[in-house]
């Protein structure tokens, strides 16, 4: 009976063992595993052999069963091997069959190198796949995020490699230069610089791939449409974990309005530290003129004691007129000191200005000489000032005098009288002035013009540029004194080689008849451009820029050019609705390029503007008298309305000042 158990219990046994080391080889052999786990493979081999054992123990039993004699029987059972043995392999084959049992539940050999999983293992290792996943899906979110906040900032976030090749663009830098990302992707990051850019942007990139961490610098960029922007620019290396330089970002950030308001605070320190200047040359004027007068009333007086005691001496009294002439002029310049620094007395009342111009015209006349033509242009209006009307004559006779004196060869002088509208914002005029409508005169010559340097200081006193023995720099001076006693200010353009305006400011005196027959200034809002391409030629920067910011903030798409050479390799390649162009210019001035362009656009609408004034351009035959004209200094109002008329086919003059209107940007006072 013994011997039936053994063979039933190792035949168990070894199909236990067999099914075993199939269901480790099964799932081990699909998951790609059988050679590279060789613990597993090892472990099928050891249920395999052991199967096989128990599979011969089986052909053993069986042999016994069936051939060994009962002799043989009877001492193997008394010896009682048989039961020990047939009892062990029932406990094997029952822990088999348990094995089996049990290896339903688990995942059994699948992982690379893992051999057995047991449930709290597997418990474990699904917390720690959980925890990886929270931490992707955190890190995924926080990337999302950081993307978002990167694309849709107002700064331009662009990434390049350390040989310059654009690799990343967002949103901001979209906004800032005009070009998409499908534009910018994959060329050299030197679109986006001119000349001196571009050696800029090699110098950085070497740098950043030399190890250095990250600089920051302000620069020039160029846009799309060619116009340049200034730009504040912060350069980091980007870096792989192993630290190797792959690449670097360039955080850009628009700095043009901020530059803007820098200057336009420049500008409006050294007006007021000119002032100051002025007021402290003034009050030392002041006392030397008064101690001056009374040495003069000495010696005018001793002179007339000596004439009436040498009557007899022709030879002394030839002196003495000398000297007489002498104190006559020594009075003369301390008249001016005193004007200058408005401590003689004056009699304010109101003046006609038309009248006035008319009077200085007739005295001019006389005076000037043949080689000057001298043009008088009156106020189509009446305008009233409150001032002393001798001390408005002296501005006029000084002006033009000194406009004489710069013409030696000959030339034109003119003499305009109009109204200007003022928003209080300017930042040329000698004192400032608050918002408000003032009577305006301008005195325009073609003379030898002058340096800003020169310009900068033509109203101090004693500062003259005119030959020894012919002027006492006291002139300029005296108008600043007359005009700042008077209420009002003055303003200077000028060029050197072209000529000279001069724009003063009075405070109007309104009456019924004046204000009946002041023209009506233009209320309504300025046009907007509705995406029309303006073509902007003007050689000083910060007016450029200016320009380029009114049209923009219009609707208008804005190319700028510094001359009429690049003017016209933009218009080539761009085209345009409508020039905007400064009348002198270095080369080709601007009439010349509009006459080019029309050679390729008949109907071109052309809008001129210059710090001359149309009366001085006109008579000189720069301009036809039927062009549109646009005088600056002028604000973003004219500039819109003028531009706006000029494509309509109206090219009348504006006919209120260029300072008029509320929306007065910094600089285009300047040019």
């Amino acid at each position: 009976m013994s011997d039936q158990i053994f063979l039933m219990g190792n035949l168990v046994i070894m199909v236990a063992y067999a099914a075993i080391s199939a269901a480790i080889v099964v799932p081990v052999s699909r998951a790609g595993q059988l050679r590279t786990n060789r613990l597993a493979t090892a472990t099928a081999l050891i249920f395999f052999s052991c199967a096989v054992g128990h599979g011969l123990h089986a052909v053993m039993a069986y042999r016994t069963v069936i051939q060994v004699p009962a002799a043989h029987q009877m001492h193997m059972d008394a010896a009682g091997w048989p039961w020990t043995s047939a009892m062990w392999d029932l406990f094997t084959a029952a822990v088999g069959v348990y094995y089996w049992t049990l290896r339903r539940g688990y995942g059994v050999l699948l992982g690379k190198g893992a051999i057995y999983v047991d449930p709290w293992g597997q418990h474990r290792l699904d917390e720690a796949d959980a925890r990886e996943r929270a931490a992707r899906d955190a890190a995924e979110a926080h990337r999302a995020t950081l993307a978002t906040v990167v694309e849709h900032t107002d700064d331009a976030v662009v990434g390049v490699t350390p040989e310059g090749i654009i690799t990343a663009w967002n949103g901001g830098a979209e906004r800032l230069f005009g070009y998409t990302a499908e534009e910018v992707l994959g060329r050299p990051a030197t679109m986006l610089a001119d000349e001196t850019g571009t050696g800029e942007q090699a110098d950085v990139l070497a740098r950043i791939r030399q190890g250095e961490r990250g600089m920051a610098y302000e620069t020039r960029r160029l846009r799309k449409d060619g116009t340049l922007v200034d730009v504040a620019l912060t350069i980091t290396p980007i870096q792989d974990q192993a630290g190797t330089v792959i690449g670097a970002s360039a955080v850009a950030r628009d700095i043009t309005a901020a530059k803007e308001a820098a200057e336009r605070r420049r500008a409006i320190e050294e007006r007021s530290n000119q002032a100051q200047r002025l007021e402290s040359l003034g009050k030392l004027a002041g006392g030397v003129a008064h101690d001056f007068n009374n040495i003069l009333a000495i010696i005018a007086n001793y002179t007339e004691f000596v004439a009436e005691e040498t009557a007899d001496q022709p030879n002394v009294q030839a002196d003495l007129t000398q000297v007489r002439t002498a104190v006559e002029r020594a009075t003369n310049l301390t008249r001016q000191l005193l004007t200058f620094t408005r401590a003689e007395a004056i009699q304010p009342q109101d003046v006609n200005l038309n009248a006035a111009v008319t009077e200085v015209q007739m005295m001019l006349e006389r005076t000037l000489g043949e080689h000057i033509n001298l043009i008088a242009v009156p106020s189509p209006h009446p305008l009233t000032v409150h001032a002393d009307p001798g001390q408005l004559q002296q501005v006029l006779l000084n002006l033009a005098i000194n406009a004489r004196d710069a013409m030696p060869e000959g030339g034109t002088l003119v003499l305009e009288a109009n109204s200007a509208a003022l928003d209080g914002d300017e930042v040329n005029m000698q004192p400032p002035l608050p918002a408000g409508t003032y009577a305006r005169l301008l005195v325009s010559d073609t003379g030898e013009g002058m340096s800003p340097e020169t310009a900068a200081r033509i109203f101090e006193p004693f500062y003259t540029t005119k030959p020894q023995g012919r002027g006492t720099g006291l002139g300029l001076a005296t108008v600043y004194g007359i005009v700042t006693e008077a209420g009002g200010s003055i303003n200077v353009y000028s060029e050197l080689g072209i000529g000279t305006t001069f724009r003063i400011y009075l405070p109007l005196v309104t009456t019924a008849a004046d204000t009946a027959a002041s023209p009506p200034v233009p209320s309504q809002a300025p046009p907007r451009g509705d995406g029309s391409t303006v073509l902007v030629v003007e050689d000083e920067p910060a007016l450029a820029r200016v320009i380029t910011r009114i049209l923009a903030n219009a609707g208008y798409h804005v190319l700028t050019a510094a001359d009429a050479t690049e003017a016209r390799d933009l218009y080539e390649r761009h085209g345009c609705d409508a020039l905007l162009t400064d009348v002198i210019m270095p080369g080709i001035s601007g009439r010349r390029l509009a006459e080019l362009l029309h050679e390729r656009q008949p109907d071109l609408p052309v809008l001129y503007m210059s710090g001359y004034s149309n009366g001085l351009l006109g008579t000189t035959h720069i301009l036809d008298d039927d062009i549109a004209f646009l005088e600056k200094p002028f604000t973003a109002a004219d500039l819109l309305h003028k531009l706006a008329a000029t494509r309509e086919g109206s090219p009348s003059q504006v006919d209120h000042d260029p300072f008029a209107g509320r929306h007065r940007r910094p600089g285009c006072g300047n040019a």
